[in-house]
């Protein structure tokens, strides 16, 4: 089995491959020169880290730099990495069950985020932890998202409650916990429509599903998680901002890192929301979803070792 850093690693081979073709060695064996930190600055833009997390990596680097000349690339890497991961402190959600079960996650984001693999795949993980899951089908709005649901939890062994195309989606995860409730199950995952955060009517859907949640356990949903395209780089805190203000937000799930050059983005997620991130998406398979470490995310994308990972 891969270790945990490998898959941080490797699902995030486009982002390193973006920043090491245009640093163009920095981070090998020689010293780091003008030209190699002006490259690396660029390639850290490239791929969305944004302005203050690029600013502080290489303002630390040039400190280094004037204490050593002959600083290398390796040496400048490492120090990459612990500005990450300082960058990140906290980032790291930790999933809590509820004290009295079912625990009602409710997955929320814009079409095309991956919402309805992640809810999927989140299940699954949940219950190869030992829990018992249901997931819930309540994006009615696309006959192919119940499908796709019943699809994944017809390969994966899970239980659904999902009703027909144009059904009330608040009337379906009613259903849902009620069930759960009455089965004894640990975990409702909720799966939304997706819908564009500037659309009120859409986000009036979601504000009545959190209600008639509540009617049936008064402290659901416990985690609204909005699913983010990891492709969509900086473009994505201005959507988590728009769900943030309108829903409230309790975490983010990023996907689809193993596609993207663009894998810094969800750095200035965090420095700006303060919304813990409690998975990443990096590859097709349910286990390629991972929860987030900044330790293994840090030192993937600067090609260092994470502290515990195997040689």
């Amino acid at each position: 089995m891969l270790s945990l850093f490998k898959k941080f690693r490797d699902g995030l081979a486009k982002t390193v491959s973006a920043i090491a073709s245009k640093t163009q060695g920095i981070f090998g064996g020689r010293p780091i020169d003008a030209a190699s930190l002006e490259t690396l600055e660029e390639a850290l833009y490239s791929a969305d880290f944004g302005v203050a997390t690029t600013a502080e990596i290489l303002t630390e680097i040039k400190a280094a730099a004037r204490k050593d000349k002959d600083l290398q690339g390796r040496e400048a890497a490492a120090i990459g990495a612990a500005v990450l991961r300082r960058a990140l402190a906290g980032a790291e959600g930790r999933v809590t069950k509820a004290a009295v079960p079912p625990t009602v996650i409710i997955l929320i984001g814009v079409n095309g985020s991956g919402k309805t693999t992640t809810a999927a795949k989140l299940a699954w993980r949940l219950k190869e932890e030992g829990g018992t899951v249901l997931l819930a089908a309540c994006d009615t709005f696309r006959a192919a998202a119940i499908d796709q649901l019943r699809s994944w939890s017809d390969r994966l062994g899970l239980e659904l409650v999902a009703n027909k195309p144009g059904a009330d989606a608040a009337a379906v995860a009613f259903d849902a916990v009620q069930a759960a409730r009455g089965r004894g199950r640990d975990w409702v995952i909720i799966d939304t429509a997706g819908r564009l955060h500037t659309k009120d009517n859409l986000m009036v859907e979601l504000a009545k599903i959190r209600r008639v949640v509540a009617k049936v356990e008064p402290t659901a949903p416990h985690h609204s998680w909005l699913v983010v395209d990891g492709s969509l780089g900086g473009n994505s805190i201005e959507q988590a901002r728009a769900f943030h203000k309108s829903f409230g937000l309790t975490g983010l799930i990023v996907t689809k890192l193993d596609g993207t050059s663009r894998g810094g983005a969800l750095v200035g997620i965090w420095r700006e929301l303060k919304l813990p991130i409690y998975f990443v998406g990096l590859g097709e398979q349910p286990e390629d979803l991972q929860a987030f470490s900044a330790e293994n995310y840090a030192a993937a994308v600067f090609g260092t070792e994470a502290a515990g990972a195997p040689a």
